[in-house]
């Protein structure tokens, strides 16, 4: 624990460079949905939107969503936090776990667009886009600010 406290900083680096990645596909792939509805399944232009969708899940927002949750833990374990007392951590972690169905979700239409059994309109994943913003918000304020 002691180790763990004296690279904090590295840490809470590592967390952040993370949270980033992490969000930055959160917001781009549903935006990818809502293009890849208005092409004909089986085109070219689905294909590519596959290609690009499952790249982005795979290659960048998995990993980012697991050194998120690693990082985050790291933290947890060295700062002096008390969830029935620190409300501010509770609310946090509860909208990082949001954000983390979230992205299992994502995944699920992910495949639903490549088995060609997307039933959900455009305007649906414009809509969804708007998920991460807010729960981004909550989540910056209750690490920033702490109001509880």
């Amino acid at each position: 624990m002691e180790f763990l406290a004296s690279i904090s900083d590295w840490i809470r680096a590592l967390h952040l460079i993370s949270v980033i990645s992490w969000m930055a596909g959160l917001f781009y792939l549903p935006r990818l949905f809502v293009y890849h509805t208005q092409v004909e399944a089986g085109s070219e232009q689905d294909k590519t939107f596959q290609i690009m969708e499952r790249k982005l899940l795979k290659i960048i927002m998995n990993p980012a969503m697991l050194a998120t949750w690693v990082f985050g833990i790291l933290l947890y374990s060295v700062g002096s936090y008390d969830l029935g007392v620190d409300f501010w951590m509770t609310l946090k972690l509860a909208a990082v776990i949001a954000l983390t169905i979230f992205h299992m979700a994502l995944a699920r239409w992910r495949r639903m667009f490549s088995e060609g059994r997307n039933v959900r309109d455009e305007q649906f994943y414009r809509r969804t886009n708007e998920i991460p913003t807010a729960l981004m918000i909550l989540i910056v304020v209750m690490a920033i600010v702490r109001p509880f």
